[in-house]
């Protein structure tokens, strides 16, 4: 009997284990991929509301097909296309606080109220404020959802798969476009609604069945519900998880050993990892992304290509999907820091075409009907190019970039920063295309492109592969090589 390889659940649970069996156990990694996915379901329906004003600004224009008491006018569609940011400010804090006080799985869940109440207020719209309320509303989930989900999958990925799994927000958003592009223009106003609250209730029923994080019930010093959870998003048995279970809550405890504030956020490695993050969702903003994916229709309008607008939506939305399908299969391979300098060099000479063509269009050039292409070319290039970086990687990126006692304080922060922003984007888009041309809009865009260029090369550290505590050391600068 002493020469057999068994001993007992340290947990307490008082089981045999055969250590040698354990250590060979494979697990079943498709089983983060799943779960990840039915979490981003959620997300998709965000892109769905987004992309809403792309095909419905035409019928709100029209008054057969508008169920307002007249068509909207140009600036009251500048409010709707930009209230959606000013949601989605206030909502970061609203899902900080949901995600520390009842955990991410139901902080997600609770993001679909919002939504729900949303696309609500669009069925019933008889006048444009209810159209502001819906937007405002929906921001607000879509606030609580870019605070929790980055941080949901995160924390249920293994080193080797977190970058894939981050990348899913970008995934799932563009799966959402894609629908609206393709259903918004041949469908009623209603329809559209519709589809909404279905979307919405089948991410509730099929995510209600998912685990919460094994990081927030240590965070809860329930070390026998984290255990559970690591075997059901492992597929491995109690002692095949207890490794992974000791190292992760040596570092949880470690974290909670400091009560985190504000001012933690703006100290050390905390403050070096808040301000990648702020910078990286300023230059994911002003890569111009809602203002063209919020505004498409109108400017394939206004660039008479030659192909039906609600065509060309429907080509970009699809490029989107698969460009966004690239970067969860590669990123964790070329790692974070190459494709982010992919994707805005890339995104920079899509703008700059962009922005070519409507220069030629401005000075009725007499080589514009045979460059009608240009504009399909050049945003295909751009949207290509930002769903590989720069759409997802920078929700990546700060979901491995913060301390865990800090997460629920400066994620929030962070977000709200990044939709600020695509407020003053998405609202004055139209202002300073009228005022400095269009050509000069894309091209500001295109600049901040090439910036997100050198801060990428320059400033961002490499977390391919790295564990969280890595990540943070290489932050406090107690790593030889912040570019390993």
């Amino acid at each position: 009997m002493a020469d057999r390889p068994y001993s007992y659940d340290p947990v307490g649970a008082g089981t045999p284990v055969n250590q040698q069996a354990h250590r060979m156990e494979a697990g079943q990694l498709w089983r983060q991929y799943a779960i990840a996915g039915v979490a981003n379901i959620a997300i998709a329906t965000t892109g769905y509301s987004m992309g809403w004003t792309s095909p419905v600004n035409a019928k709100l224009a029209n008054v057969t097909t508008s169920p307002l008491d007249e068509p909207i006018t140009k600036d009251q569609e500048a409010w709707i296309g930009s209230l959606l940011t000013v949601g989605a400010i206030f909502g970061p804090f609203i899902g900080g606080f949901t995600a520390s006080k009842f955990g991410r799985k139901w902080g997600l869940l609770s993001s679909s109220i919002p939504l729900l109440l949303g696309w609500i207020l669009v069925a019933a719209a008889t006048t444009v404020a209810y159209l502001y309320a819906a937007r405002i509303s929906w921001g607000v989930g879509v606030g609580m959802l870019f605070t929790i989900s980055p941080m949901y999958c995160a924390e249920i990925a293994t080193d080797d798969v977190r970058g894939a799994l981050g990348s899913f927000l970008q995934l799932f958003i563009t799966f959402g476009f894609l629908l609206i592009y393709s259903i918004g223009p041949f469908v009623s106003y209603d329809v559209i609604a519709y589809v909404g609250v279905a979307f919405v209730a089948v991410f509730d029923i099929a995510f209600f069945f998912m685990p919460e994080t094994p990081t927030y019930h240590l965070m809860k010093h329930d070390n026998e519900s984290a255990a559970q959870c690591l075997m059901t998003l492992r597929g491995r048995s109690r002692a095949g998880v207890q490794a992974e279970l000791d190292k992760l809550s040596a570092e949880v405890n470690a974290s909670l050993e400091k009560t985190a504030t504000i001012m933690d956020v703006f100290r050390g490695a905390n403050f070096k990892a808040f301000y990648i993050s702020c910078a990286l969702v300023f230059f994911q903003q002003f890569s111009g992304i809602n203002a063209v994916l919020f505004y498409m229709t109108s400017i394939f309008d206004a660039a008479g290509a030659g192909i039906d607008s609600s065509y060309a939506t429907i080509i970009i939305g699809a490029v989107q999907v698969v460009a966004s399908g690239i970067t969860p299969v590669v990123v964790d391979r070329l790692g974070r820091r190459i494709l982010l300098m992919i994707s805005s060099c890339g995104a920079a000479i899509g703008l700059g075409l962009l922005g070519m063509y409507f220069l030629f269009s401005a000075n009725d050039s007499p080589i514009l009907p045979s460059i009608g292409f240009l504009p399909i070319l050049a945003l295909v290039l751009f949207i290509l190019t930002y769903c590989w970086g720069l759409g997802p990687l920078p929700w990546a990126v700060m979901g491995e970039l913060m301390a865990t006692e800090v997460k629920a304080v400066a994620a929030p922060i962070a977000t709200a920063v990044c939709w600020t922003l695509s407020f003053l984007v998405t609202r004055y888009y139209g202002p300073v295309a009228d005022a400095v041309g269009l050509y000069t809009a894309f091209w500001i865009f295109g600049i901040c492109c090439v910036g997100a260029f050198f801060f990428s090369m320059i400033v961002v550290p490499e977390t391919k592969g790295k564990s969280l505590q890595e990540i943070q050391e290489i932050l406090a600068g107690r790593s030889k090589s912040e570019k390993a």
